[in-house]
């Protein structure tokens, strides 16, 4: 696909993108809640720490209405970098996809009609377990029964997330798996506070006092001592898809690969019919390294990067991805990548076009209208 899309030196399965194209696609976006992100300097997900937990339901709110119900801001940094979600927001309206919100522990609740699976916010891993044993337990049946629900009328689903503090729980779910993560997992800052994500992992693993091998025979357990609401979920959501010949695109970027981690522990084949797509700006972090992640997890999983040209764009805001800001989040990379897959004529210049509108009109107006500034 020219220059849209690359894969890691496995140029050969830029081929397969084609059996991920299917008029049966649908978007699903998991939000959820972890008090990990309530640690100082663990994410920017928000203005203040008090305003974290409104950017799931904020970033549901924006891609279906161009605008927030449950705050009353506009969707972007001060300076004006926006959320990740007016990219999927972009991808969704190139696509036509339908759109499902699957409330998975969010602290703030989305004011639109969205799935439940009746989840509790997780904690803040630091000082104690994520989840209990038994609400890990019942995010993964939920969604597994969300999965076959979907499966009935769906070929190809794009899953993604938003939690903030997220790829905090994933460092630490997968270092409990086995992979050595540490110093690998993205960030949506310039300036990953890796040390300060080690430490706490480090300090979630000697409280849990368990062994990789006690882990790796029950990755629910890692899910719970180390992990966040949204895991078990996706996880349950992924694996009834993929046990019915679905396909499942993971969009996102290093919260991916630990839910690819959970899925290759409990048996689930990640050869066929499942891959991670996500934002080049992942993939060219030098702060991060998502291609040894998912090589650690499984040689056969294929990870693509979406090429989304913002460095081209005349929007100062959207050209601050390319400069290590935000990067991915909201299922962008992965919807980008499904818009790609399933309109072979959209040109990169095309899809910047219509981001560079859509900020246009839903950021950069309102902000003009409200403060007189641009």
């Amino acid at each position: 696909m020219d220059n849209r899309i690359s894969c890691d030196n496995q140029s050969n399965r830029l081929a397969d993108l084609e059996s991920y194209k299917s008029e049966k696609s649908g978007f699903v976006l998991v939000i959820s809640h972890t008090l990990t992100s309530s640690i100082p300097g663990i994410t920017v997900a928000g203005a203040n720490p008090e305003l974290v937990k409104y950017t799931p339901p904020a970033d549901a709110e924006f891609i279906l209405y161009g605008n927030c119900k449950s705050i009353d801001m506009i969707p972007a940094t001060p300076d004006g970098k926006p959320t990740p979600s007016i990219i999927t927001k972009t991808a969704l309206e190139s696509t036509n996809f339908p759109m499902i919100v699957v409330d998975s522990g969010s602290e703030i609740k989305p004011i639109l009609p969205y799935v439940t699976v009746n989840s509790k916010p997780g904690n803040n891993i630091s000082v104690e377990a994520g989840l209990n044993y038994s609400d890990v337990i019942n995010n993964y049946e939920m969604g597994k029964l969300l999965g076959v629900q979907l499966s009935k009328n769906q070929d190809t689903i794009v899953i993604g997330e938003s939690i903030p503090g997220g790829t905090t729980t994933a460092l630490g779910v997968l270092q409990a798996l086995g992979i050595d993560a540490f110093n690998k997992v993205s960030s949506s800052m310039p300036e990953n506070p890796v040390t300060l994500k080690n430490k706490v992992v480090k300090q979630a693993l000697a409280r849990s006092a368990l062994t990789v091998e006690e882990y790796k025979n029950d990755p629910f357990k890692a899910v719970s001592n180390l992990g966040d609401p949204m895991m078990p979920t996706v996880t349950g959501i992924t694996e009834s898809m993929l046990t019915r010949g679905k396909k499942v695109i993971l969009a996102g970027g290093t919260q991916m690969c630990c839910i690819a981690a959970i899925l290759k522990n409990l048996k689930v084949s990640l050869k066929t019919n499942v891959c991670i797509g996500t934002t080049s700006y992942v993939h060219n972090d030098r702060t991060s390294d998502i291609s040894d992640l998912a090589g650690q997890v499984d040689e056969d999983l294929p990870i693509y990067f979406v090429n989304l040209g913002l460095e081209n764009s005349k929007k100062d805001g959207l050209r601050a991805y390319s400069q290590g800001f935000v990067k991915e989040g909201a299922g962008a990379g992965g919807m980008a990548l499904a818009a790609f897959i399933n309109n072979p004529a959209l040109s990169t210049n095309e899809f910047l076009r219509e981001i560079e509108n859509n900020y246009q009109e839903t950021i950069e107006t309102p902000r003009l209208l409200l403060t007189g500034k641009n």
